[in-house]
């Protein structure tokens, strides 16, 4: 059994069901790990082998049931696979009473005094076990014993037996932190934050809510390593070693001045951007000459295409025509308008190649409609294809799972020099802010810089400013 939970947690860390980072709880506290076990529904070996381990779990405990019940939602399936493989009857609790029906908040069939088992995903307080215990209590049902997935190990098992009702786990926070550092899935500064944020933020007994403690922000480095995609994690690794954090717009239109321009600041930027269909004179030549330079400086090229149409359509644009784009191009970016046939269709084509795509979800033009709802939209989508979406194209931080990274296009110096400084635009819509705003009071991860790099009579020196200006952004976000 040992073996099959430590094959597990490698599992749900595969699936991304735990997850590392900056993540606001129920409770309002800032955590380093997260548990969305919800996306288990979708893998139904991984389902199954968690719904036999809790089985397994509960008979090696000796507790005696007569029905189980599965706290809503997430632990229902989980309930209804113990219920079905093993012919013991399942309760339903529901979260609220229907004004029509039976009105009931137990449905199922059940005897006054007998007993019932809580199944569960995750433990934290205990709050939600003993509130479906209370439920069914109501009713006339007999709750000693409670089983679950992860207990987070923050005196929720401890508050429950002051309730009367023995928990048992599958796998603590403890001991799911040794199996992936085994595995070397995690680094041991992660590590740390998590146990130190277990040690301080424990439920005690009593009213008094837990302590909010600050912790330090995952760098690059970090992040890189939590990461599944290998371009999310070339990329990280690229800003790391390089201290920088900026990307430069090639918005040039013949193929000599965008090589010329990135060679002079390819020392200094962790991305080149360009647009090819703005390329004159575009050819083979210019791609492998681009390639080459893209490897001597260690950047990454992301071809800023804004794909927008039906999947068919989509996928010979990427890798078909003149450009042949999937080809040389690590990154891509898409537009949400078009549903998820956008991201299918390209995904078929970039997969393959190790390729991956930002989704724009916010724009820096004034006007713009990629907002509110929309954007929302946009973060689902790719939170659902994230085996392809590594990140956003954002005037903000929409997501606080560390494997997205958000780039911010519209930034300048202000001419200010310091990486400060005020809005500003360009009379056609755009409208630019600070490194310093777009890193620190944004979050964006990368900055984008256009004409204020191309434009000045010195490309590289520019670049220069602009990195040493985002990166030292960056560095006061980790140390604030």
């Amino acid at each position: 059994m040992a073996a099959r939970m430590e094959q597990l947690i490698l599992d749900l860390f595969a699936i991304e069901a735990v997850k590392f980072g900056d993540f606001t709880l129920k409770s309002g506290i800032q955590s380093p790990i997260y548990f969305d076990l919800r996306v288990i529904v979708s893998y139904p070996v991984i389902m199954n082998e968690v719904a036999e381990l809790l089985w397994e779990t509960t008979k090696t405990s000796g507790a005696n049931f007569a029905t189980v019940c599965g706290v809503p939602y997430t632990a229902l399936p989980l309930a209804t696979l113990m219920s079905a493989h093993h012919d013991v009857p399942m309760l339903i609790r529901r979260k609220e009473a229907k004004d029509y029906g039976t009105k009931k908040m137990i449905e199922g069939k059940f005897e006054a005094g007998s007993s019932c088992l809580i199944v569960e995903d995750v433990v934290t307080s205990g709050s939600s076990v003993r509130e479906t215990a209370q439920a069914l209590e109501s009713v006339g049902l007999v709750v000693t014993d409670a089983v679950v997935l992860l207990d987070r190990e923050q005196g929720g098992k401890q508050k429950l037996k002051d309730s009367g009702i023995a928990l048992q786990s599958i796998c603590g926070t403890a001991q799911l932190l040794r199996i992936l550092r085994k595995h070397e899935k995690i680094p041991e500064s992660v590590a740390e934050q998590v146990r130190d944020f277990v040690r301080n933020n424990s439920f005690q007994p009593g009213p008094e809510p837990p302590v909010k403690k600050a912790r330090k922000a995952l760098s690059y480095g970090e992040r890189g390593d939590l990461c599944q995609h290998p371009v999310a994690k070339q990329l990280f690794d690229i800003m790391e070693r390089k201290k920088s954090n900026l990307a430069v717009s090639a918005d040039l239109c013949t193929a000599a001045g965008i090589l010329k321009l990135a060679d002079e600041v390819g020392p200094h930027i962790c991305m080149l951007k360009t647009h090819v269909d703005i390329i004159t004179d575009f050819s083979a030549e210019f791609v492998q000459s681009l390639t080459q330079l893209a490897e001597q400086h260690e950047f990454l090229i992301f071809e800023d295409r804004k794909f927008a149409d039906i999947g068919s359509t989509v996928q010979h644009q990427y890798q078909d025509g003149l450009y042949q784009i999937s080809g040389w191009a690590h990154l891509i970016n898409a537009h949400a308008l078009p549903g998820p046939g956008v991201l299918e269709g390209l995904k078929q084509v970039g997969l393959g190649k190790q390729r991956a795509c930002l989704l724009i979800a916010e724009m820096s033009s004034r006007g713009n409609l990629a907002t509110g709802e929309y954007t929302k939209a946009t973060v689902k989508m790719a939170e659902e294809h994230r085996d392809f979406v590594v990140g956003f194209i954002s005037q903000s931080q929409l997501s606080q799972d560390p494997a997205f990274i958000h780039m911010t296009p519209g930034v300048q110096l202000c001419g200010s020099g310091d990486g400060l400084g005020q809005r500003s635009g360009d009379g056609l819509g755009q409208q630019y802010v600070s490194p310093w705003d777009a890193v620190v009071e944004r979050r964006a991860d990368v900055i984008i810089v256009g004409r204020g790099v191309y434009k000045d009579p010195d490309p590289a020196t520019a670049a220069q400013r602009y990195q040493t200006a985002a990166f030292q952004a960056y560095q006061h976000r980790l140390a604030n």
